[in-house]
């Protein structure tokens, strides 16, 4: 690949992020998303969050692996997130079965 093909890869790539975000910005309060579309915007950060912490708790080596430390730990972290609201309990409980799982199980 030569180097104006590259640039043009760059600045179409930085277009493409670029021009969705700020046209909120420029169109401000003169254009309003539809009401439904606004409720399912509010999912989009955890949709984005799930898409990159699933594959990696699902797999040990590369491989799909539904009983593993990870899986585990990341259950802990989950029940102890819904029965508490402190912040740092999830954190502590995942961890701590993460670690006390990769203490018991061999490899």
């Amino acid at each position: 690949m030569n180097d104006p093909t590259l640039w043009l890869i760059f600045v179409l790539l930085g277009l493409a992020t670029t021009l969705p975000r700020a046209s909120f910005i420029v169109l401000g309060n003169r254009f309003s998303l539809p009401p439904t579309l606004q409720r399912a915007l509010r999912y989009a950060p955890a949709a984005a969050l799930a898409a990159i912490v699933v594959p990696d708790v699902l797999t040990v080596g590369g491989h799909i692996a539904p009983l593993n430390p990870k899986l585990a730990a990341a259950g802990a972290a989950i029940l102890v997130a819904a029965r508490w609201r402190n912040p740092w309990l999830p954190f502590i409980a995942g961890m701590s079965v993460l670690l006390g799982l990769k203490a018991l199980l061999p490899g």
